[in-house]
């Protein structure tokens, strides 16, 4: 169990501090990521910034993920996406459009406080509160992995075993506290899991600049 999200992220940027990172680079997906990840990033001096992906909903259960849509606009379905009911390829045309409007209008909030970060040839550290199918992380790892980062690596507080398998294939290094057998919901392993509003993210964001890079020769 967790105080809060901040008691999470120290946690898990213990199993960081002292790593070779390559100019690190925290992405955190909003909302509740960017709570770990500005703990994470003070840690590890490094930058912070986000990573945009949104979950596509299933018909009728919108809280189950048939996949996610990343920044880019490429889309990743789960392996049981078909066997749900309803999930035609029209649906999945009209949700991703939707989707994608949504990042848009993420992305016009987030990008006037913070232009998107550099990623090429760095250490990226890819968080979130919490992780249940990883659809939305996995859209995201797709993102990012086509800016070509030095390294990918996922870290996080709680996901199940199977996720995190499935994760490890799509980066270079997966970082979890708690691997329950039974997830639930994430919730579950906080005290306090308040919901992080946008005013509090772009204030992280904020406070999180950039720390000073070392000469190219260096590097």
């Amino acid at each position: 169990m967790f105080r809060n999200r901040e008691d999470a992220a120290r946690q898990l940027a213990a199993r960081l501090v002292g790593r070779d990172l390559k100019n690190p680079l925290v992405l955190a997906i909003p909302r509740g990521g960017v709570a770990v990840g500005a703990v994470l990033a003070r840690a590890l001096g490094a930058e912070l910034d986000v990573v945009l992906a949104r979950k596509l909903r299933a018909p009728f259960q919108p809280e189950l993920a048939l996949g996610a849509i990343g920044e880019d606009g490429e889309m990743y379905l789960t392996d049981f996406y078909q066997q749900v009911q309803g999930a035609t390829d029209a649906h999945l045309a009209v949700e991703r459009e939707h989707q994608l409007a949504e990042i848009a209008q993420r992305a016009r909030l987030f990008r006037a406080v913070r232009p998107q970060a550099e990623v090429a040839g760095r250490s990226v550290i890819v968080t979130d509160d919490g992780i249940a199918t990883g659809a939305t992380m996995v859209a995201a790892l797709h993102v990012i992995r086509a800016r070509a980062p030095h390294e990918l690596i996922v870290a996080v507080p709680v996901a199940p075993p199977e996720t995190l398998d499935m994760l490890a294939r799509h980066c270079d290094r997966v970082e979890c506290l708690l691997a329950p057998a039974y997830l639930g919901g994430i919730s579950a392993f906080y005290d306090d899991f308040t919901q992080v509003e946008d005013a509090e993210a772009l204030r992280l964001l904020r406070e999180c600049q950039a720390p000073p890079q070392p000469p190219s020769s260096d590097r």
